[in-house]
């Protein structure tokens, strides 16, 4: 197979466990495609924290033997590289969690998905940069687009990783806005499932009411794959919601009749560039014969403070050893989260959390008259720089309550970077939510019949 084949194969993950499980590649000659990708853009884009080749190597020909002996795939990832962002354990990769503070860590097992993603035969291929703790202060990354300029954070190498075909497929974690932006700016597929669907047991906490895990790769097929296979109902899963765990790929699959959309300006409209506003407002116009709006209700306004209430009082309890060994190793940004989050009192926090539960019941209204929302996925275009990972606010609303996002790669800036095109879902709409994002993302849609 040439190397043009095996680059198809290196940004499609489903072509590429299809083609492994027909024996018309080996996870081998994939893996090693993708390390020498990683060789020959590494320098330049700094995606990955810690990568092992033969280690890599080993677990690709580890799956080549065992297809040949067992005359069938491990699961459906069988062979396939994944990126695991620097926080989730592994037991056979240092996990730093960006930080000097966690220098040389080595956990003792793997995360569960991580688990989940060996079982379904998965190649790890290595850890991926995150911002510092997973918070704001940037790593090393640089969007592939364009160097200048940030990927986003905290899932910078993910996102970046994904972006570069230095791998098909890759996780992240989310917080506020740290899958869907950094996705967004890169211009790949990002996708948080519904709160709690995938279980964050080895992951490094930051929030334990707002971190997120979700995943990266360059079609809503791939990245429904990725997803539907780490999540688990599993009893030691703490966060697992009492919900039905969604069929991701056949909801793929399902009919769709032209979905009930509406564009939502949101509170936080006017944050986005005015470019990014003209853009999408135009764009809206051209969806099943131009989107109408959907009014939000006025206690959304309070999500942002909401979030930040909430997200720095459990970052300073969660974050407290960190602060209590290393405070003068911890970047300003941090220590300034950490200090006010240390200031919040019980009744605030209790406010804020009453506050998020009365927020997702006024969005549940909105739902009932649509299958889904339209928003941008950031303020603009990836910002020039790598001091910051740019604004999380246009994903605060939605992470705040847990719901499912997906960002796509539609639309474009006028210095032609990527702009995520954000659609948002009721929870427990997973399934539903990728199949609109397919729909959006088919240039046939507008042929369809409308409702």
């Amino acid at each position: 197979m040439s190397d043009g084949q095996i680059d198809a194969f290196s940004r499609n993950a489903q072509g590429a466990a299809q083609a492994i499980r027909e024996r018309r590649i080996t996870s081998e000659a994939l893996t090693e495609f993708c390390l020498e990708r990683i060789r020959q853009s590494e320098s330049q884009v700094n995606a990955w924290a810690h990568i092992d080749p033969e280690l890599a190597r080993r677990q690709a020909r580890a799956a080549d033997e065992a297809l040949q002996r067992m005359g069938r795939p491990r699961g459906p990832l069988h062979g396939v590289p994944v990126g695991l962002k620097d926080i989730f354990d592994t037991a056979d990769l240092p996990t730093e969690n960006g930080t000097v503070l966690d220098a040389g860590r080595r956990p003792p097992k793997d995360a569960l998905v991580v688990s989940l993603l060996r079982d379904a035969g998965a190649v790890i291929l290595g850890k991926t940069v995150t911002t510092e703790l997973a918070t704001y202060a940037p790593g090393p990354t640089a969007n592939p687009r364009d160097g200048a300029r940030t990927p986003g954070g905290s899932s910078s190498g993910s996102a970046a990783a994904v972006a570069a075909a230095m791998v098909p497929l890759a996780l992240g974690t989310q917080t506020n806005g740290s899958v869907i932006r950094p996705a967004a700016y890169c211009g790949v597929v990002g996708f948080k499932p519904t709160r709690g669907t995938i279980a964050r047991n080895g992951v490094l906490m930051q929030s334990a009411t707002l971190d997120q895990v979700g995943v990266f790769a360059n079609s809503v097929a791939d990245a429904a794959l990725l997803a539907k296979h780490i999540m688990s109902a599993d009893a030691g899963h703490g966060d697992a919601p009492p919900l039905a765990y969604p069929d991701l790929l056949g909801g793929l699959q399902a009919p769709l009749p032209t979905p009930r959309l509406a564009f939502a300006r949101s509170p936080v409209w006017e944050e986005a560039e005015p470019a990014t506003r003209d853009i999408f407002l135009q764009w809206a116009k051209t969806v099943v014969g131009g989107l109408p709006s959907a009014e939000l209700p006025q206690i959304c306004d309070t999500a942002v403070v909401c979030h930040r209430t909430i997200g720095e009082a459990e970052l300073a309890k969660a974050y407290e050893s960190y602060y209590s060994r290393g405070k003068g190793r911890l970047s300003p940004q941090l220590r300034g989260m950490i200090e006010r989050g240390q200031k919040v009192s019980d009744s605030t926090y209790g406010d804020a959390l009453a506050g998020m539960a009365a927020i997702g019941e006024a969005l549940s209204q909105v739902f009932s008259r649509h299958d889904a929302l339209i928003t941008p996925a950031t303020t603009g275009e990836a910002p020039v720089g790598l001091a910051s990972t740019g604004s999380p606010i246009f994903c605060t609303l939605w992470t705040l309550c847990g719901l499912p996002c997906v960002t796509l790669p539609l639309l474009s800036g006028p210095a032609g970077m990527p702009l995520g095109v954000q659609v948002v879902g009721p929870v427990g709409s997973d399934a539903r939510l990728l199949r609109i994002a397919q729909w959006l993302m088919d240039p046939s849609r507008s042929e369809q019949e409308p409702r």
